[in-house]
């Protein structure tokens, strides 16, 4: 059975620094997974390189078998900015371009996310709240129909009320098949539905164990037993 991720000695370099070097990763389908580390620890670019907007590596990175980056975009849904529209773009022009671009959009389920998160369509970018743009983009995402789900630090204008609904509705929102990578500094709020862990450090993956390994061979949480391993640093977030 072919693996959804698979990462071999993956190194990217960005205006001559090294922001990974020697990546191995494999990952199967039916996960959601913690990606945890310190500010800069290259949990971002990782993602952009899985998602094949980020370019020029050393090494290989596949996709559901294919290197290829427009196959990788056809199965990953990864969380962008909303960097490339007008800030007197409406919510409702960005949605369509969602469903023109993306063959598997699903404007059923975007309906019923954004009820959820209480989006408005007539709404431009430019007066959403960081919160709302957020929101905003954890539907977009959700909302395809893909084998892979890439949410980049997606609660961090989110209310801590707000976060815990939204992280509980994921486990409905994707399908059992689906894998979902989420980066996160609240591993705390994460932790009950995640199955793996991969924590960047020195640039590398240091580790990738399951949640129920940690639990019952370590004796700690998943964020005590993440604040463990950057213990001697003295400076994370």
């Amino acid at each position: 059975m072919t693996n959804l991720v698979q990462i071999n000695n993956l190194t990217y370099r960005k205006n001559n620094k090294t922001i990974l070097h020697d990546v191995n990763l494999t990952l199967s389908a039916g996960h959601f997974v913690g990606l945890a580390g310190a500010n800069g620890a290259g949990k971002t670019t990782l993602m952009r390189l899985i998602a094949g907007v980020a370019k020029n590596y050393q090494g290989e990175i596949s996709v559901n078998g294919s290197a290829s980056e427009v196959a990788k975009k056809a199965v990953v849904s990864y969380s962008d900015e909303l960097l490339g529209f007008s800030r007197q773009t409406t919510i409702h022009d960005v949605v369509f371009f969602y469903q023109t671009v993306y063959p598997d959009f699903s404007l059923e389920r975007y309906q019923e996310l954004a009820k959820f998160l209480k989006l408005k369509t007539d709404e431009r970018l430019a007066i959403l709240s960081k919160g709302t743009k957020e929101r905003l983009t954890i539907a977009l995402t959700l909302a395809r129909q893909a084998s892979l789900y890439l949410l980049d630090e997606p609660f961090s204008g989110i209310d801590v009320m707000s976060r815990k609904q939204i992280i509980q509705g994921m486990l409905n929102w994707v399908s059992e098949e689906a894998t979902i990578i989420i980066s996160s500094h609240h591993l705390e709020e994460i932790a009950h539905i995640l199955d793996e862990l991969i924590i960047i450090k020195d640039q590398t993956i240091l580790e990738h164990r399951s949640t129920d390994d940690i639990l019952e061979q370590e004796h700690l949480s998943i964020e005590d037993y993440f604040e463990s391993l950057y213990a001697e640093d003295e400076d994370y977030d």
